[in-house]
């Protein structure tokens, strides 16, 4: 069944052997021919004939009884671990085999021979068997070269795919943890909005808050987004931040419409809006001006530091989390300046082939 199911000769021997095999016993015959036969026996093309039938014959029982020990064996000990264990057992059993078949079968040979009249010296000695044993031993060398490299080239790839699922398990966890951190964040705004304005106002804030959750539920489960859509989110979390603070919060946007299409790791500019609005002072004598600009491929977050004289409780999760998103994404990462006076931070603008291997093969 072996020999004509394709799917299980690869399986087992790690590639199709079928001309492999054909090869190697027209090969290693030719051979065993010469070194088992006399000069004198090769005077006649018929002798020649005979001589090499009963050397083709030894080399087919030789290779498909230790080809069928070589597949029983690796059935039994497939792990790396067991490799020494398996070949030792291996060359025992292709030393035993050459020595049964060829020394006992060609002494029957012989005799045969000798009762038909024809004066063979297919009695095998001991000391010719030894380079059929070694050109045996290197023939099925190929055959465990082969199955090494097929399996250690498998669990190389099991092993990317399982840091590939590790991976975008890291990002889904720092993905789903801006969500809480902008939710958490929120209802701080709204706490301020129900004590100092109307109920009405805070009725509107929910409503543009549902419209804001509408679209990170509708943006998936990205690891990267263009830009336009990302500033599309951070203009709409904006509108709602206008609605407690007016025109104390004012922006500046800088952006070229082509640098638009580049991807950027979502909720990043709206973490950084967010964390400059929520560590500074806000207010008419004060206002904030939060400017969003491109330098250098890189779109940049900068506001005059204003620190409150009363920190609002902080997760200290936005800045960690945008770094650690974009170190499982891509090679470039963000670059965070505080000088005193001014706090920046300086997000990189990414294409598709940015992106790590590991992570970019994640949905192959």
């Amino acid at each position: 069944m072996m020999l004509i199911d394709k799917k299980k000769r690869i399986q087992y021997l790690g590639f199709n052997d079928l001309w492999f095999t054909v090869i190697g016993i027209l090969i290693i015959s030719i051979i065993t021919n010469y070194l088992f036969n006399d000069p004198s026996e090769r005077s006649s093309i018929e002798l020649v004939f005979i001589g090499w039938f009963a050397a083709l014959f030894f080399t087919v029982c030789d290779w498909f009884i230790i080809r069928f020990i070589l597949i029983f064996l690796r059935k039994k000990y497939p792990d790396f671990k067991d490799d020494f264990k398996r070949i030792i057992f291996l060359l025992f059993a292709i030393i035993s085999v050459i020595l049964l078949v060829d020394f006992i079968g060609g002494s029957l040979l012989a005799n045969i021979f000798t009762l038909l009249g024809f004066n063979s010296t297919h009695a095998i000695r001991l000391k010719v068997l030894l380079p059929v044993i070694l050109i045996t031993i290197m023939t099925m060398a190929i055959y465990e070269a082969v199955y090494y490299y097929v399996r250690l080239k498998k669990s190389i790839r099991i092993e990317e795919q399982a840091k590939q699922i590790m991976i975008q398990a890291q990002l889904d966890t720092l993905r789903n943890q801006a969500r809480p951190h902008f939710l958490f964040n929120s209802l701080n705004t709204l706490r301020d909005i129900i004590d100092q304005d109307s109920k009405e106002n805070a009725k509107d804030f929910v409503d543009n808050l549902s419209d804001v959750y509408r679209f990170i539920l509708e943006s998936g489960n990205a690891n990267l987004i263009s830009l336009r859509e990302e500033l599309k989110f951070v203009k709409a979390y904006i509108h709602i931040q206008s609605e407690r603070f007016g025109d104390n919060l004012k922006m500046n946007w800088n952006i070229p419409e082509a640098k638009l299409g580049a991807m950027i790791v979502p909720m990043s500019v709206q973490l950084l809006i967010e964390n400059a609005i929520k560590h500074n002072i806000v207010s008419r004598a004060k206002p904030l001006i939060i400017h969003v600009e491109i330098k250098d491929n890189h779109l940049v977050v900068r506001n005059k530091i204003q620190t409150k004289s009363t920190q609002i409780p902080s997760t200290k999760i936005g800045l960690k989390n945008i770094e650690k998103r974009y170190a499982l994404t891509s090679s470039t990462l963000p670059v965070i300046k505080n000088d005193g006076d001014q706090f920046m931070v300086s997000l990189p603008l990414l294409k598709l082939s940015d992106q790590k291997k590991n992570y970019a093969n994640i949905n192959n």
